[in-house]
């Protein structure tokens, strides 16, 4: 019975023991972990901060160029965004201004277009009921056998005028819209051109030769040269 109680109290020592030596362990690999996420944590946090300062960092405007195939298209698509991204916004009046011009003389050429050529077909036909031409006609006018050839005549030519003047607002409207595209592409194109500051015209007096080859001075002009230093 002694030597059983003996066994018994040796096994309970043996696992006592072997328990602590996890418990240990356990406490010096938690210590460990703790060690290095210290050890971590400055440079994530110093990461972090990074990340934050290049997410947060201002475009530097005096050393950005504009990419000259975007503002192409830009300006292609919308006229005017060419401009806009090339930040020469001083510009946008001039196209703007232009656009609106051609559309207001093309509406109203298109609207005078259409008058007189209602008018034409009405003074053309025999029919009394359309005479919108009357509306053209000064106080006190009528049109009669004797003077209906003339303004028959002044309404065609009227007519004509006024389709020739709504097409040429057409096209001076589209030569503006090619105007703003080669500009914004241009203007794109030779933002990193470099003008040397040393950029000068020296204009001086010089003979200038009549004849090849001559030394007489009947044979030679008195002129100016321009010379370009850059």
């Amino acid at each position: 019975m002694g030597r059983l109680l003996a066994i018994v109290i040796v096994l309970i020592a043996s696992v006592t023991t072997c328990l602590a030596q996890q418990d240990s362990a356990l406490v010096a690999m938690d210590s460990i972990a703790v060690a290095d996420a210290k050890t971590l944590l400055p440079e994530d946090t110093v990461s972090i901060v990074v990340s934050d300062e290049k997410v947060k960092a201002r475009r530097d405007w005096s050393t950005w160029r504009p990419n000259p195939q975007r503002a192409l298209w830009l300006a292609l698509v919308l006229p005017g965004a060419g401009q806009i991204y090339n930040r020469k916004y001083w510009k946008l009046p001039i196209f703007y201004g232009g656009f609106m011009g051609c559309i207001y003389a093309l509406s109203w050429n298109n609207m005078m277009y259409k008058d007189y050529s209602q008018a034409y077909l009405d003074i053309m036909d025999s029919d009394p009921g359309t005479a919108s031409y009357n509306k053209f006609l000064h106080l006190g006018v009528e049109i009669t056998a004797a003077n209906q050839s003339r303004y028959q005549s002044l309404f065609k030519s009227r007519k004509d005028k006024y389709r020739r003047w709504r097409d040429m607002s057409i096209i001076v409207m589209v030569a503006v819209y090619a105007l703003s595209v080669v500009d914004a592409y241009v203007d794109a194109e030779l933002s990193e051109f470099d003008i040397s500051k040393d950029l000068s015209l020296q204009v001086a007096p010089t003979i200038i030769p009549n004849k090849t080859g001559s030394r007489s001075l009947q044979n030679q002009s008195l002129g100016l040269s321009c010379c370009l230093i850059f």
